[in-house]
């Protein structure tokens, strides 16, 4: 029975850990990110008086937890050293990993990517997917090594993304397509021999975190729609008007023929639904679900919406 460590938080995390257990692996040890991220003192509180999911999760399991504050402190590699592993999985991560930990398992330390490698290497691919308005995403399981996201391909699988996706429902579909990935990754490792595959760096690809929120009218209502539905569920996209900057909810593509509008102008207002519809560069126009931006001040988006906006305002 193969030996597992897994790192990570999130919805990723808990399904690498379910995958795992689909495969009759042995869990030896879970290392969460609250570890690292709180003191321990504040950790134990926070686990009293308010739990996360990943907490409860490894609780319902009774897994056991590794107790470091970095996954490359020397607590953390002692207790590896200890667990003997045969392997690791990290699901979700913000630390580099250093050479001499995730060499230490005997098969090898495989991170879990939310993409189709060696295209979309970096930290949020969800968002960058559908804000590119690509129609597939995926799953890829490698190898770590010194830099991000560039090891060697052991299993891929490929996800369609639909065009009412949100960041929110691909990562759903995304971290469960994992939890049968890996399932199926662990068997094969423990019953056969994976070569695994060197990637691509003619067809690399890397973006940061998420950025370009703003929307432009001058370019197509389908670029603006999409920008609007990758950032759910880590924030909003906004535009300025008269200089106030406005939360995009949610957008909405209507068609359309000619109409004697600029492009930018506001052509509708609804304050009672607090909706305004604008068109854009390719003469479509697009219904706009809006709140004031700061959080402070979104009791009076419709009072902004009655006294600021009108029908011929231009958004630049």
């Amino acid at each position: 029975m193969l030996r597992i460590v897994i790192i990570g938080y999130g919805e990723m995390f808990t399904n690498l850990i379910a995958g795992t257990l689909d495969a009759n692996c042995e869990i030896v040890g879970v290392f969460r990110n609250e570890m690292r991220k709180y003191h321990p003192i504040i950790r134990k509180i926070k686990d009293i008086f308010n739990p996360s999911l990943d907490y409860n999760y490894i609780k319902s399991y009774n897994l056991p937890e590794i107790y470091a504050n970095s996954v490359n402190s020397k607590e953390f590699k002692k207790k590896l050293l200890k667990l003997n592993p045969d392997i690791i999985l990290v699901g979700s991560w913000g630390e580099k990993i250093k050479k001499e930990i995730y060499d230490l398992p005997k098969i090898a330390t495989i991170n879990a990517h939310p993409s189709l490698l060696p295209t979309y290497r970096g930290p949020n691919p969800y968002f960058w997917t559908i804000k590119n308005m690509e129609q597939t995403s995926g799953i890829t399981f490698h190898l770590l090594d010194d830099s991000f996201d560039t090891g060697a391909i052991l299993a891929q699988e490929e996800i369609k993304i639909y065009p009412s996706d949100t960041g929110k429902t691909l990562k759903e579909r995304t971290v469960l397509t994992a939890r049968g990935v890996v399932c199926e990754l662990l068997k094969a490792l423990r019953e056969d021999i994976i070569i695994p595959l060197k990637q691509r760096e003619d067809k690399a690809s890397y973006y940061s975190h998420p950025s370009g929120l703003e929307l432009d009218f001058h370019k197509s209502a389908e670029e603006n729609e999409a920008i609007t539905r990758a950032i759910i569920p880590w924030g909003n996209a906004y535009f300025y008007h008269k200089n106030t900057p406005i939360a995009v909810l949610s957008a909405e593509i209507v068609e359309t023929s000619n109409i004697n509008a600029k492009i930018g102008e506001i052509i509708d207002v609804s304050n009672k639904n607090e909706e305004i519809s604008v068109l854009c560069a390719n003469n479509k126009i697009l219904k706009i679900k809006i709140k004031l931006y700061k959080k402070i001040d979104r009791a009076f988006t419709k009072n902004y919406i009655k006294r600021e906006m009108a029908i011929g305002d231009i958004i630049k």
